[in-house]
């Protein structure tokens, strides 16, 4: 089945970029451990990262796919390529605004998002000029989703599911040889995810230009098609922005607790990113396109067999998945991030936050297949 080979060769890729990612986590963990530093990084690099969940990975590829795949099978190669350059510019002139939103109002963001952290000085304001520098990520990894969703539809899967990577060097770049350059050296973080960003966008231009997708944007308030993504993103960021506002609130209560507290249940969080990634992510990825031309092509028949087939093979590997999260979190917590600056104390802490983390996962992943559907 094509739809096989192409979830194998996404979730490969996938698999490098978590792994990797595992090991950026390990040499965080080993430089800056669980503490005022880190939780302010956490905290700093979730809410744009929250952003592009919802809106540029979730709810915009639901809703823009189906309708690009539509213009691609009915419309033609020049009107496609027009409502591409609509979208693009758009999307840029939107998150543009939202960029410098977020820079000039990042202590009130702060307040609203970690509210603990007001009571100390030194962690709110290192937060702040964290998220300061994070923030502008938004921009670069929408417009690289944007690129990416082309991709997906053109069936040039490996391309964008190779970007994760990109930003895991260049953390781990930066985290190894960047951080005696910069005061105080978390900072040197910061600019690692913008630098990554930026990365992420240049890799897909090329790509898109093989395809002869790579068009200049273009703004057109008026444009049906552009109007129609926006119709059905309402919905689509609803579904999408439940589970990830979750994590907010999370960040909420745990930035009244001791320092670390953010931080342990970042690393806990991102254990859980192996499967919900490998499994979820690569999942609703092949079967996003697959289930948008089939319906543009009205066949009902083989849209049900394409989700049904999602769903089976979703409990068939997520199962496993969570009861290995659970009995294995102490080996796995202790053998990834227990060195350096990374204690005993923040391992337990860790294991115990994946623990009750891990209840959720088959749910989190069954999302990602049924949000497409809708």
């Amino acid at each position: 089945m094509n739809l096989l080979k192409s979830l194998a060769a996404v979730s490969s890729l996938t698999m490098v970029s978590r792994v990797l990612g595992f090991v950026r986590d390990t040499i965080i963990a080993r430089t800056f451990g669980a503490g005022v530093a880190s939780d302010a990084f956490v905290v700093a690099f979730k809410l744009p990262n929250l952003l592009r969940r919802i809106f540029a990975e979730g709810a915009f590829s639901q809703a823009f796919v189906p309708i690009l795949a539509e213009y691609k099978m009915q419309q033609g190669e020049e009107a496609t390529r027009t409502f591409i350059a609509y979208v693009s510019g758009l999307l840029t002139l939107v998150l543009a605004l939202v960029t410098a939103i977020g820079v000039l109002a990042a202590p009130w963001i702060v307040w609203a998002t970690a509210p603990g952290f007001a009571d100390e000085a030194e962690r709110f304001d290192l937060t702040v000029d964290l998220l300061r520098v994070t923030f502008p990520y938004i921009l670069l990894i929408s417009l690289s989703s944007l690129a990416g969703a082309i991709l997906n539809t053109w069936n040039r899967f490996s391309v964008p599911a190779f970007v994760p990577t990109l930003l895991n060097v260049s953390m781990i770049v930066f985290a190894l040889f960047l951080t005696p350059y910069f005061d105080p050296p978390i900072m040197a973080l910061g600019w690692a995810v913008l630098v990554g960003g930026l990365a992420q966008l240049l890799w897909q231009l090329p790509h898109l230009k093989k395809i002869g997708m790579l068009v200049l944007p273009r703004l057109s308030f008026g444009d049906l098609g552009v109007g129609r993504v926006l119709k059905q993103m309402g919905p689509a960021i609803f579904g999408v922005s439940v589970s990830q506002i979750s994590l907010i609130i999370n960040t909420v209560f745990a930035s009244f607790l001791v320092a670390g507290s953010v931080s342990w249940m970042y690393y806990a969080d991102r254990l859980m990113e192996l499967p919900s990634g490998v499994l979820g992510v690569a999942l609703g990825t092949i079967l996003l396109p697959a289930l948008s031309k089939t319906y543009a092509s009205k066949d009902r028949e083989e849209y049900r067999r394409l989700l049904d087939w999602g769903l089976r093979l979703c409990f068939l590997l997520v199962l496993p998945c969570t009861l290995a999260l659970a009995i294995l979190a102490e080996p796995l917590v202790v053998s990834l991030f227990q060195y350096g600056k990374f204690t005993a104390n923040d391992s337990l802490m860790t294991q115990q936050a994946l623990m009750a983390y891990a209840v959720g996962l088959l749910a989190l992943i069954l999302v990602k297949i049924l949000a497409p559907g809708f």
